[in-house]
């Protein structure tokens, strides 16, 4: 009896073979043949499941996108059962920073994607990613949550440090990229800001409002 194909596990297949690729040469010199080399399965076959090298690409960003979800999941679930809003915050950002092969390819990738797709008149015409907005609202619902319970400062404006905390991740994304800067220090910036939007752990928030008393001998 023949086996049966599990044809999202072959599309899986195909999709992780285009990462690793794209990850050592970049994703504007990988080509549908270059992917079914690496996939171990013939070009036909990659042409039956994707047709063009557009909706191949597309459905690698899609594909690139579930691992980050997954990554960010393994992060809180290390961070315990009820991490907090700053922990989710760091789990959100941190993952995105390529500290490692599997980050460091996803922000390459996924950096290269976005260029593409404003290049690239076909894969311009499909969404870069369905929600563009969605890690803003997140982070702003996270930050407005804490402030709702007393661990952030009252005074600041959720949304903007949404923004400034996603474009700086993004930014030194870059950096480490190009060996700017290590990502120990990467991360030693985006704790050093987190730190002055929530209040320490063991002071609570001033009933005033404002910035919490700091300590000094």
């Amino acid at each position: 009896m023949p086996k049966r194909v599990d044809h999202e596990e072959r599309r899986a297949q195909i999709a992780e073979a285009l990462i690793r690729v794209a990850g050592r040469r970049g994703l504007h010199a990988v080509g549908m043949r270059d992917v079914a080399a690496e996939a171990g399965v013939s070009l036909r076959l990659v042409q039956y499941y994707f047709e063009t090298k557009e909706k191949l690409l597309f459905y690698g960003l899609q594909h690139l996108t579930a691992r980050f979800t997954a990554r960010v999941g393994a992060r809180l679930a290390a961070a315990g059962p009820d991490p907090g809003p700053r922990a989710t915050i760091e789990a959100l950002l941190l993952a995105s920073l390529p500290t490692d092969e599997e980050s460091r390819t996803f922000h390459l990738l996924y950096s290269s994607y976005a260029i593409l797709s404003v290049t690239d008149e076909a894969l311009a015409a499909q969404p870069f990613i369905d929600n563009p907005d969605a890690a803003e609202n997140a982070l702003t619902g996270l930050l407005e949550g804490a402030q709702g319970s007393g661990l952030a400062d009252p005074a600041v404006a959720a949304r903007t440090e949404a923004v400034s905390l996603l474009a700086m991740a993004a930014a030194m994304g870059t950096s480490i990229l190009v060996g700017q800067r290590t990502p120990e220090s990467a991360v030693a910036v985006l704790r050093h800001h987190l730190d002055r939007v929530f209040w320490p752990a063991e002071a609570p928030a001033p009933a005033g409002g404002g910035r919490a008393p700091v300590e000094t001998e």
